[in-house]
């Protein structure tokens, strides 16, 4: 089952409050609350409260979008996963260093999965599931690296979100797409050009890809959120928009 969400990042500068409203306004089924702005790790006050205005809203708590390194820089893994727990997120988003694949030595890639692997068991505790995400300048940059890391971390337990590249070449975003699905978290969904998160783009003009990006997702097992991700002008009524085109996409709606 597929359903929709909001990356609330989208929006770092509404409130809680408005975020929330605006995700009631669209339709939308839940909230990816980041933890740079919104939900800060350690604040545990503020994720309780959070969580209990988003489940008052009738809205679903997705994930928890952590930026969490899984290195010796990051803050205490255990402050983002009690906050996590707290604010009653099942999966908690997280990125692979601050190296790209093609700079990381060998000990930098032991160091990522050796933290990684903590984060899994800890969190395997309270029946959450860390992912991680595709991301520039970490070890996800490419498809090779980020199914690397998989293995190396070894622990089944970890997922990954998936995206389309940013740049990238829609035929390759389908062999890339097909490789995550056996570990499939959630998914970010934007439209973007080739300058990236600096040239976004309604996604109505991105429909025909992302209904063969979502084809085989459909029928995958389990629940998963299709989650937007930054809107062209960070415009709220561009997202009211996206969101009515990712209602129709889930739904197998022609798109108006």
């Amino acid at each position: 089952m597929l359903y929709s969400g909001l990356c609330s990042i989208t929006f770092r500068q509404l409130s809680v409050d408005e975020i929330i409203a605006l995700c009631q306004k669209a339709g939308i089924d839940g909230i990816e609350w980041g933890g740079d702005v919104h939900v800060p790790p350690g604040d545990l006050d503020l994720a309780l409260s959070v969580k209990k205005r988003t489940e008052a809203a009738g809205l679903k708590l997705c994930s928890y979008g952590s930026y969490y390194r899984c290195n010796h820089e990051s803050e205490p893994f255990s402050n983002v996963l009690e906050t996590a727990d707290t604010l009653g997120a099942p999966i908690i988003r997280v990125w692979a260093g601050q190296k790209g694949s093609a700079d990381a030595s060998a000990e930098d890639r032991e160091e990522v999965s050796e933290y990684l692997r903590r984060a899994v068991i800890a969190a395997r505790e309270l029946n959450i599931t860390i992912a991680l995400e595709y991301h520039g300048g970490t070890l996800t940059d490419t498809q090779a690296s980020a199914l690397q890391l998989l293995n190396e971390v070894g622990l089944p337990e970890l997922k990954l979100y998936w995206q389309p590249r940013t740049g990238g070449e829609f035929r390759n975003d389908l062999i890339e797409r097909d490789a995550v699905l056996p570990h499939l978290s959630h998914v970010h969904c934007f439209n973007w050009g080739p300058a990236g998160w600096q040239d976004r783009r309604p996604l109505l003009d991105g429909t025909q890809q992302w209904q063969a990006y979502l084809e085989p997702i459909r029928n995958l097992a389990g629940e998963r959120f299709i989650i937007i991700e930054f809107v062209k002008d960070d415009s709220t009524e561009q997202f009211l928009e996206d969101a009515q085109v990712l209602h129709s996409l889930l739904k197998h709606n022609d798109i108006p």
